[in-house]
């Protein structure tokens, strides 16, 4: 019998949802980072630049569509395109300012400099807080949506007992039991069908029921004239009739007379 295989909804459902928020937030976090003194230049919030659109935007976005196609297909290819799709996405936020200006020789892209707590732009040394800022942004938003990138991959890749189905029992679209609350209805009938005759025959007649069973008309012995043995007269001759035929004189009797002479 022909099998196919479904993926459950909820095998990607958590990965997805997590590549959706990190891939928002790579996206949209230079934009409103500056409502809270976590930014880089320009402090202002919801200001344009290149380097915000080509090293946050383009990434982000990337992410966030791996995670939809992770979080609602049900097919294994789409799947693992949203898997690589996600985790390419990630591995710009990390290495994405490095490739644009040394690779592609663009050194006007660029995502700028974290800024200080009070707002000013770091031209030292890095504190703290700027180290937050880059890794909030960029190092490890890359490496958290590498991670799960890779585990929705891993997780669309196998194949469980469970995602072994008869497309007679769930159709077209390969629903799954348990996401659904519903099981698949058992037979109407039984197992095995009832058979329509006894072991036995039964007397034809009504069946008397218990507690008036009629009366024995004939005993269990059989009597001497229905036996197994025949009567007397049966099978062997009556004795008073002998087998061979009576004669009227004895084989050997002797004459009346002398013999008369010649």
């Amino acid at each position: 019998m022909a099998v196919v295989t479904r993926i459950p909804r909820r095998r990607g459902s958590l990965c997805g949802l997590l590549l959706v928020l990190l891939g928002a937030w790579g996206a949209l976090g230079p934009f409103v980072g500056p409502y809270f003194s976590f930014a880089y230049t320009p402090d202002k919030a919801w200001a344009y630049t290149s380097g915000r659109l080509y090293l946050s935007v383009l990434p982000g976005a990337a992410a966030v569509l791996g995670g939809l196609l992770v979080l609602a297909t049900r097919n294994r290819a789409a799947g693992l395109l949203g898997g690589l799709l996600a985790a390419a996405g990630g591995a710009w936020f990390i290495a994405g300012q490095s490739i644009v200006s040394v690779l592609l020789r663009r050194p006007s892209i660029k995502a700028g400099v974290p800024v200080t707590r009070g707002g000013a732009a770091v031209t030292g040394s890095v504190t703290s807080w700027q180290y937050l800022e880059t890794l909030g942004f960029f190092i490890a938003v890359g490496i958290l949506i590498i991670f799960f990138g890779a585990l929705a991959l891993g997780r669309f890749s196998m194949t469980s007992h469970r995602d072994v189905v008869d497309p007679a029992d769930y159709g077209d679209d390969y629903p799954d039991p348990a996401d659904t609350g519903q099981m698949p209805a058992a037979a109407a009938g039984d197992q095995y069908a009832a058979t329509t005759t006894d072991a036995y025959p039964v007397a034809d007649g009504p069946q008397p029921s218990p507690g008036e069973e009629p009366a024995q008309s004939q005993e269990r012995v059989p009597s001497a004239s229905s036996g197994p043995f025949p009567s007397p007269s049966g099978q062997f001759p009556a004795s008073s009739t002998s087998q061979f035929p009576a004669s009227s004189r004895a084989p050997f009797e002797p004459s009346s007379g002398p013999p008369s002479p010649e």
